[in-house]
């Protein structure tokens, strides 16, 4: 690493921090030559995943909208934002490591599901409503039903 302050090329780590499950390392830096301290940041670099639609559009991976949707069907329920944060990053390495560069929405949404469901009821069935987008109270009911017998 080039120190920032003198461009000498070698140094030496005095402390490293891991953050984000271990996706990013802070590293602090001491310049061999000038004595100077200094940080870097190093983090994976992720391979660009596209969303593929139900209508077939294409659409690049956007973790904000699972979290939004996470929160949304956790509203007012025992769910940390933690835990959710926990449960998109699951989802991601599920993700990366089923499929090269593109994934269908349905995949995702089953994923979700089929995770929320161990974790809060509510939020599995209000997740399910909207993602399997019931026709009617008989739909909803039904899938309460199998909820209730599992």
């Amino acid at each position: 690493m080039r120190c920032p302050f003198c461009a000498h090329d070698e140094d030496k780590v005095v402390d490293s921090r891991s953050r984000e499950d271990g996706r990013v390392v802070r590293r602090r830096r001491l310049c061999l030559a000038c004595g100077q301290r200094f940080s870097t940041i190093e983090e994976i670099e992720d391979k660009t995943l596209y969303v593929i639609k139900s209508d077939n559009r294409r659409e690049e991976y956007d973790r904000n909208k699972l979290m939004r949707g996470l929160k949304i069907a956790c509203s007012k329920r025992p769910v940390s934002i933690e835990r959710l944060e926990q449960l998109a990053t699951e989802i991601e390495i599920s993700i990366q490591a089923e499929f090269v560069k593109e994934v269908r929405s349905r995949k995702i949404g089953e994923m979700v599901s089929r995770r929320l469901r161990e974790i809060d009821e509510v939020a599995y069935v209000r997740f399910a409503s909207v993602y399997r987008n019931f026709k009617d109270k008989d739909e909803f009911l039904k899938e309460l039903n199998e909820l209730k017998t599992n």
